[in-house]
């Protein structure tokens, strides 16, 4: 019976993770769809093609703007890469798009308090600044090649450069073929990723419900001397996000979960950054960017998450303004209301249907040929 009760705990864990995460995960993809089909190549090398301070600063502000989830992040940045955009701007909107969003603060405030939504998005800033420093210092010209010519390779033979035509962005987006390239786009990224996704909810499910607080403690090493405590956390939270879950909001709750269970402040926010590097989203990297680039991606992504880990922890003991734990925060996660989560998911799930229901009645390899690159 103890068995089947973990099980049936997992199932609900898995559930309302899902259930937090879904109007976001809908609204990237749909976001990565619209950039797609009415974003030029010419028009993104234009805007994010260098290296520069101004490019970054743009790639970060679009990647907040952007509430996206990390799969859509993936997607989206994936789309900025294959348009043009430089590598630094890719990266640094996938870390802005997984970190600094709206959405993620207010789901951190409303379960660990204001004090990780205040490390969440100022650490989102210094892991770009990190960032940016690692790939000026090591940058790759070859696998950025490579990587430039294998996502063009996969995107060609999934459906080509689908974008509508017309002179201005206005003009784009009121033409009537816009909503069904959307469309494509939308089921497309969805049919790839979605198994990734399904893995991962499960996967965390399985944790939260099975692993007892004790136990992330000592791989936490609590009770360590502070300076290897901070060290070893930040070392730790990526990698244990790594094995545990795939998105920037959906592991928040398993944060809270090992924040209750005496993780440190670093190590949570270790883990927090760490959703961009968990195993089906490396997997997802290898098909858009191939497996070197891929590789150098991943390194990259870990050591700003582990030196903006650690300094955010150092920042935060130093001010006085860790928050006390929740020891509780299991039976939060498998409570379900009528509240802003639940109208969003409904509203959600109404533009996917419509979405779907366009795909269907437009399938993607009808019509990529009847659209032609803007300008």
């Amino acid at each position: 019976m103890i068995f089947l009760d973990r099980v049936l705990e997992a199932i609900l864990l898995a559930a309302g993770m899902a259930w937090q995460v879904w109007w976001s995960l809908i609204l990237g993809f749909v976001l990565s769809g619209v950039v797609q089909a009415v974003v030029s190549k010419e028009r993104m090398e234009t805007a994010l093609g260098r290296d520069g301070v101004r490019e970054i600063g743009l790639a970060t502000a679009y990647g907040a703007a952007s509430s996206s989830c990390s799969y859509a992040a993936a997607a989206l940045s994936k789309t900025l890469f294959k348009k043009g955009a430089a590598l630094t701007p890719s990266l640094a909107f996938l870390f802005s798009s997984t970190n600094l969003v709206i959405e993620l603060g207010l789901i951190l405030y409303l379960l660990m308090g204001w004090q990780f939504t205040a490390g969440e998005w100022a650490g989102g800033v210094l892991l770009v600044a990190v960032m940016a420093a690692i790939v000026k210092a090591t940058y790759p010209a070859r696998l950025v090649e490579q990587a430039r010519t294998h996502v063009d390779e996969v995107s060609g033979h999934e459906h080509g450069d689908n974008v509508v035509t017309g002179g201005t962005l206005w003009e784009k987006l009121r033409n009537p073929q816009t909503p069904v390239v959307v469309a494509q786009n939308f089921a497309m990224d969805w049919s790839m990723l979605w198994k990734d996704l399904a893995a991962g909810f499960a996967i965390a499910g399985v944790l939260a419900a099975f692993v007892p607080d004790s136990a992330w403690s000592k791989l936490f090493l609590g009770g360590a001397a502070p300076p290897v405590q901070i060290i070893s956390s930040a070392l730790i939270g990526p990698l244990v996000a790594v094995f545990t879950f795939v998105c920037s909001i959906g592991n928040v709750p398993m944060a809270a979960v090992l924040w209750g269970g005496g993780v440190s402040f670093g190590g949570v926010l270790a883990f927090l950054y760490g959703d961009l590097i968990v195993l089906p989203l490396l997997d997802v990297y290898r098909k858009y960017y191939g497996l070197r680039p891929a590789a150098y991606i991943a390194a990259v992504l870990y050591a700003s998450m582990v030196v903006a880990a650690i300094l955010m922890d150092l920042a935060f003991n130093a001010l006085h303004l860790v928050p006390v734990r929740d020891p509780h925060v299991r039976a939060h996660l498998t409570q379900f209301s009528l509240n802003y989560t639940f109208y969003l998911n409904v509203a959600a799930l109404a533009v996917a249907s419509w979405l779907w229901w366009l795909d269907r009645r437009h399938p993607m390899e009808h019509h990529c040929h009847a659209h032609d690159m803007g300008h």
